[in-house]
């Protein structure tokens, strides 16, 4: 590709074109005849590379300044920039596909995986973009984000494109939209499912992970919104394009009513215009009572038959690591859910204390080096549900599993609910199955989908609930 056409719906470049061999913000990745986009993240600025980037031979290099270097381009905002030229080097494919995404602290996952399935089922090829993995057709691509960054986003979107994916449906981090990973990417429809707290330890305030979720509504030309959530209300308020409701308790363009839970699957009644429908699934709870509306309305929006939807919908297993039940074969249940934050926890246990007959006992713990301040509150959140607590590490990462946990029992200081600690999560499990009682409900919280555990220095070691249940089962038997 050469350099004009590369930057024509950019900027205007004022030296000589030439052919390009490649783009990046890598500076180990700079090469000859590469346009390389100085980047300024949180420990290093690709600035200090871009005078070494021209001496290696790099067709141009972009930056925020004026570094006094014959082959630069000066724009306002470089990380927005490189974002557009990934596009621009992968010939678009954001233009050639529908696309839909949904954001918010919760849900995204089961909702985008549900929208896909009702999709294909009506004879869409269709891509994912999410926490679990990306998926283009029936394939399954390892993902290590939740939204790609910039060149792995456009180079899978190609992908998707080359394969004849019609549609793409993905998950929209707040740190992919404010760190433009999506490039000029437009959204025929997107979703808002609730805001609560979680990464403040990047976006600083509430109102600043609010804001940077909104920016996914700009730039889209339907918007669905959990009116529900205050931050729901507040956005389909500012939203100025075409945009829908929907609410388990209160008026909205869909509302979902008359709920029974049950430990095997929920029915409710879906309201739309004049029409209600009876809705049977196989997923429990009323978090996905929530996500279940979400997708019939964009996948309505979309222009499949609500006969249709309700079809896929009543057949649709769930998804991994979200509510999902570890069989036991035992007199108790075992379920196993990614919830990380407050809402979340105070969701699952909410909606499994509706149908619980015996005690209902989490296993939780939080990730290292990730927002301290929400610790208390899952362990609040958990207690206020919960007959028992077993209190454990996730993540640890590089902090102190001891000193996560004296975090998490902060908020358990003003609570009756029982608690065992259990630093090593393996053991903790272990214990909670010798715990266990007939009809009782065990909640594994945290881990989810996760087959691993995240140590110092990034190690990463092999953990998969299922597999440790099953172990602490067979050990129990001896």
């Amino acid at each position: 590709m050469r350099l004009y056409e590369l930057f024509s719906e950019i900027t205007e470049i004022n030296f000589e074109d030439r052919e390009v061999s490649g783009v990046t913000d890598n500076s180990t990745k700079i090469q000859k005849d590469c346009v390389f986009v100085c980047v300024r993240g949180g420990s290093f600025d690709g600035h200090t590379r871009a005078a070494e980037a021209i001496e290696c031979g790099a067709a141009a290099v972009v930056t925020e300044r004026d570094l006094g270097l014959e082959r630069q381009i000066i724009v306002e905002n470089s990380r927005k920039c490189y974002g557009e030229l990934c596009a621009a080097w992968f010939g678009h494919p954001e233009r050639k596909m529908k696309v839909i995404g949904v954001t918010g602290t919760n849900g995204k996952t089961t909702m985008t995986n549900v929208i896909k399935k009702i999709l294909t089922e009506c004879g869409h090829k269709v891509g994912l973009i999410g926490t679990i993995q990306n998926e283009i057709g029936d394939e399954a691509v390892h993902t290590d984000n939740t939204t790609p960054m910039a060149y792995d986003y456009m180079s899978l979107l190609n992908r998707m494109a080359e394969e004849n994916c019609d549609t793409v449906v993905m998950e929209v981090s707040s740190f992919g939209l404010v760190q433009h990973r999506i490039g000029p990417t437009h959204f025929d429809i997107s979703v808002f499912t609730n805001l609560t707290q979680d990464h403040l330890d990047y976006h600083g305030t509430m109102e600043e992970y609010y804001r940077a979720k909104k920016m996914l509504f700009d730039i889209s030309d339907i918007s669905v919104c959990n009116t529900d959530d205050e931050y729901g209300r507040r956005l389909y308020s500012e939203i100025t394009s075409e945009k829908y409701s929907f609410s388990r308790k209160n008026t909205a363009d869909f509302r979902a009513d008359n709920i029974s839970l049950a430990a095997d699957g929920t029915s409710f009644s879906l309201s739309y215009g004049d029409v209600t429908a009876d809705i049977k699934m196989k997923m429990t709870g009323t978090f996905n009572v929530e996500n279940i509306t979400a997708a019939f309305a964009v996948c309505l929006k979309y222009g499949i038959p609500a006969e249709k939807i309700i079809s896929v919908i009543s057949g649709y297993p769930g998804v991994k690591g979200r509510c999902e039940i570890i069989p036991t074969g035992r007199d108790f249940t075992v379920i196993c859910d990614y919830a990380h934050t407050p809402d979340a926890v105070e969701n699952i246990l909410g909606s499994v204390k509706e149908y619980c007959r015996g005690r209902l006992i989490c296993l939780f713990g939080c990730g290292g080096n990730r927002d301290s301040k929400k610790r208390p509150l899952m362990a609040a959140a958990a207690a206020s549900y919960a007959d028992l607590l077993i209190v454990t590490s996730d993540n640890p990462r590089n902090e102190e599993p001891e000193q996560i946990i004296a975090d998490i029992l902060e908020g358990l200081k003003d609570t009756d609910t029982p608690y065992v600690v259990v630093p090593d999560r393996r053991e903790a499990i272990y214990e909670v199955l010798y715990l266990a009682q007939k009809d009782d409900i065990i909640v594994l919280a945290g881990k989810g989908h996760e087959d691993y555990q995240i140590l110092k220095n990034n190690e990463h070691i092999h953990f998969d609930e299922r597999e440790v249940v099953a172990e602490g089962l067979a050990l129990l038997n001896r």
